[in-house]
């Protein structure tokens, strides 16, 4: 087993799972020691929990309830891997929902929590502008909503409240060239990181990390203009932790690559030109 943290925040951890098991592993009593909500992403394999036993697929999600013992059984041979999102007492008690609801066991592959999977997958993998944390309290939500049956309406945003997420985006905005997380911008609203984040997303139209990210790419695009330093430099002075990922995600942003942006914004024309002639045919 490969067990690898992706996110550790106050809220919420995320873990990234992969299993190797086959028909010949013996399956053994586990331990959930926090509560869980878990997206299969890849391969099969069985839950035991509660006297149930549930077959994971890919698509499937698996609830585990702190405290509870469970055996996973492996009938095949491709193993599994599951994006984990480990949930703080704190957080589920703003997720609401019965206490039944996180007995539930396992989920069979419903496409109002697949597609959030696949979200957070893409964040995890850095290819979105959503937050882990933000994608795994979604994730959470919806499957919430899903067993229970009830709707969570959206946060009526008061005057009071609009401003809260105005602040909380200038204060986003100035700090974005350091590690900035949904937790401590919560904390700074003076608000549960859930309600935080609908409050923000009601608001404002984007999520917290959305707009930290997009901070920081207005900051490397006006340095790259004025050609401000290299493009490691620019990565690293505007917050972006890993070169690769500020490369991928400023190239989706500007359908050019740093490099060739900064060239275009020196006089090479020829560059936005054929960009936008591509758009056009697309």
């Amino acid at each position: 087993m490969s067990v690898r943290t992706v996110l550790a925040s106050g809220s919420v951890e995320v873990v990234d799972y992969r299993c190797e098991a086959g028909v010949s592993a013996a399956p053994f009593a586990e331990h959930h020691d926090v509560t869980c909500v878990s997206y299969v992403r890849k391969g099969s394999f069985g839950y035991r929990l509660g006297g149930k036993t549930f077959e994971m697929v890919a698509g499937s999600t698996v609830i585990g309830r702190a405290g509870d013992d469970y055996v996973c059984t492996h009938d095949h041979q491709c193993g599994d891997e599951c994006l984990s999102f480990q949930l703080s007492p704190a957080l589920i008690e703003a997720l609401g929902g019965k206490p039944e609801a996180w007995r539930t066991g396992g989920v069979a592959p419903l496409p109002e929590l697949m597609v959030l999977g696949e979200l957070a997958q893409s964040a995890a993998e850095g290819c979105s502008d959503v937050g882990m944390d933000e994608a795994g309290m979604l994730y959470a939500a919806r499957f919430v909503s899903i067993v229970t049956g009830q709707r969570r309406a959206p946060p009526q945003a008061v005057g009071r409240d609009r401003r809260r997420a105005v602040e909380a985006a200038l204060w986003i905005d100035a700090n974005a060239h350091q590690a900035v997380d949904l937790d401590g911008a919560a904390r700074e609203a003076g608000l549960s990181p859930f309600h935080f984040l609908r409050l923000f997303a009601k608001v404002l139209g984007v999520t917290p990390h959305q707009y930290l990210v997009r901070s920081r790419l207005r900051r490397a695009a006006r340095m790259l203009a004025q050609d401000h330093g290299s493009i490691t430099d620019v990565a690293y002075d505007v917050g972006f932790g890993d070169l690769s990922n500020f490369v991928r995600t400023f190239g989706r942003a500007a359908g050019v690559s740093p490099r060739a942006f900064r060239k275009a914004a020196k006089g090479d024309r020829k560059i936005f030109q054929e960009r936008l002639a591509t758009s056009a045919l697309g």
